[in-house]
């Protein structure tokens, strides 16, 4: 886990590494500084001359300098080190997203994603700045002080190592207790992400239905839920500060009243002031380095959890991938399916799609009609890889989609969906997400084929209008024509159009399936609709039903042969009529 996630430091190996040198000499010179003190003040007691106290005032105050340089330097090489290491994470992290296939995005919910890019990155950059800074820190400081007590003060300093094993003791007992609260906690926060995402996202549902009072309640409870977990952690954690502040309190008072019977008993010989007054910088030193360590494990403990979780998704392969010697050139459109049979994990106890056998010719226009659930898009989910059959081979242009280059093949399939997304940014830019070359006589065709153009005119800023995140600022209809188009200028071998006309009048739908004809009539056209006007005039027809293939023919024939299409088409047709009916009465 951490050598995954270490991997992300890269180009800040040199400042995370010159952190800890420079602690070192900061840590030296403040462990040096009471040496001094002790010695001027020792020469003070002997009755010094005002020389001495000058000289060694200069050494002291050259010594802090020194110190103030170190401690300066090292904090700005720590926080370039970590926040250019929480950059990397981030980048890698959303680097790995993008490769994963849907299978992959499927294992992780995108509110979990949501936290682990954002509270999970940010608890392990604070870990990492604690670790090169004041997990260095506290152990040289340790040892230094270590050493200088027993040189200053002799058997009084083996107080230090008396109080060490019960320090640890109680300090794996905390994070014990704290670690699994963390490891919960986490795990709530996804579902705090997950609820603000819903809320967000189906804002206009939420309101029609007046359920604002149920949405923030389900929010409050989980956010009750998290402060619980947290609260009872921090309670936990919150020993941590008392139990070393009384380790600190109790080693001063034995060290100034066994330090002062040592003066005064042995009249300076075993102990003099300036080493009685060293020894308790020392001793508060030394706690202090304590403290700080046990503060860098309560860091440690919160962030581990993060680690694990980030390193999750940085482990994660997808399982689609291009192999060795990948094809890369798309020959036609034609596509082939071969005894397939699809389910969505190896967990699924059925299939979505089987024995499915269908041979389109390049060029075709395939209509595919079924109910919710019949795995419509299941179906053509599978011709560009963003899931892989099964059982059984699928094959585009005679080869099987497993052997191309994934870039390649999705190069030459474009899908539009029925909640297709626009991205923020003008229309020009959201249709150059097709081709990034378009010139803006290839975007204004590409529009009219997709019946965009007329109303892009209409704006103010016609092509350079901004559209607002997720297209929020243009209708269903208008968002569906210009996935289209964009679809169009990538002028791909396969195009397929899954429900995405749901949104257009039934005159508007037919202009864009006859402008496919002329604009791409080599290209092969898969068609899933939910109206049969809008698949009537295909090559062949596909129905299909619980996974499978009920039916394929023409318009005329399956009217004839297939029950399914056949109460379909009456049913639509009737309520055509009838709306007539109404219209002229």
């Amino acid at each position: 886990m951490i050598r995954t996630i270490m991997k992300s430091v890269r180009e800040y190996k040199a400042p995370a590494i010159w952190t800890p040198i420079l602690i070192i000499g900061e840590v030296a010179m403040e462990c040096m500084l009471p040496f001094v003190i002790a010695k001027l003040i020792n020469e003070i007691q002997a009755g010094c001359e005002f020389e001495v106290i000058v000289k060694y005032g200069v050494i002291l105050a050259v010594m802090a300098v020194i110190s103030l340089i170190f401690g300066v330097a090292a904090g700005k090489t720590c926080a370039v080190a970590s926040c250019g290491f929480a950059k990397n994470l981030r980048k890698d992290m959303f680097y790995k997203v993008q490769g994963f296939s849907f299978e992959n995005i499927d294992r992780f919910s995108t509110s979990s994603l949501v936290t682990r890019l954002t509270t999970d990155v940010t608890n392990v950059q604070m870990a990492f700045m604690t670790i090169i800074r004041m997990a260095i820190r506290c152990p040289i400081m340790l040892v230094f002080s270590f050493a200088m007590a027993f040189i200053m003060g002799g058997k009084m300093a083996w107080i230090f190592v008396a109080l060490m094993p019960l320090m640890a003791v109680c300090l794996i007992i905390i994070i014990k207790k704290a670690m699994p609260l963390f490891k919960r906690v986490f795990k709530k926060y996804d579902k705090i992400n997950e609820s603000i995402q819903e809320n967000v996202k189906g804002m206009r549902v939420v309101k029609s239905f007046v359920r604002e009072d149920y949405e923030t309640e389900k929010f409050t409870n989980a956010a009750e839920d998290v402060r619980k977990d947290f609260t009872r952690a921090e309670k936990i954690l919150a020993f941590n500060g008392p139990l070393m502040q009384f380790c600190l309190y109790s080693v001063m008072i034995f060290v100034m009243i066994f330090g002062s019977y040592t003066v005064i008993s042995s009249a300076g010989l075993d102990l003099q002031v300036g080493q009685l007054s060293a020894l308790l910088t020392y001793s508060f030193q030394i706690l202090n380095s304590l403290m700080m360590v046990s503060m860098v494990f309560v860091m440690i403990t919160m962030a581990n959890e993060s680690a694990r979780r980030i390193s999750e998704v940085l482990t994660e392969e997808s399982t689609i991938a291009s192999p060795d010697n990948a094809v890369r050139e798309v020959k036609d459109g034609s596509v082939d399916f071969d005894g397939v049979n699809f389910r969505y994990s190896a967990q699924a106890e059925k299939f979505a799609l089987s024995d499915i056998d269908l041979h389109i010719k390049s060029g075709e226009t395939i209509g595919i009609i079924g109910g919710t659930g019949s795995s419509k898009s299941s179906l053509i989910q599978l011709i560009s890889r963003l899931y892989d059959a099964t059982e059984g081979d699928v094959r585009v242009g005679g080869v099987d989609v497993r052997d191309y280059d994934v870039e390649a093949l999705r190069n030459q399939v474009a899908v539009v969906l029925q909640k297709n997304v626009l991205f923020s940014g003008t229309i020009k830019e959201n249709l150059r997400w097709g081709n990034k070359e378009a010139t803006d006589e290839e975007m204004a065709e590409a529009c009219k084929i997709a019946q965009a153009d007329e109303f892009i005119q209409g704006f103010p800023d016609g092509y350079d209008t901004y559209i607002e995140q997720g297209g929020a600022n243009v209708s269903g209809g208008q968002k569906q024509r210009l996935c289209i188009a964009r679809a169009l200028l990538k002028k791909p071998k396969i195009l397929i159009l899954d429900d995405s006309t749901s949104a257009v009048d039934t005159k508007t739908d037919a202009l864009i399936r006859n402008g496919f004809k002329k604009y791409m009539p080599d290209t092969t056209k898969i068609i899933i609709a939910q109206r049969t006007s809008s698949v009537q005039d295909a090559d062949r027809i596909v129905i299909m039903e619980g996974g499978r293939i009920n039916g394929v023919g023409t318009h005329e024939e399956l009217l004839k042969t297939n029950k399914i299409y056949r109460e379909v088409y009456t049913s639509q047709n009737k309520a055509y009529d009838s709306s007539n009916e109404s219209e002229v009465s």
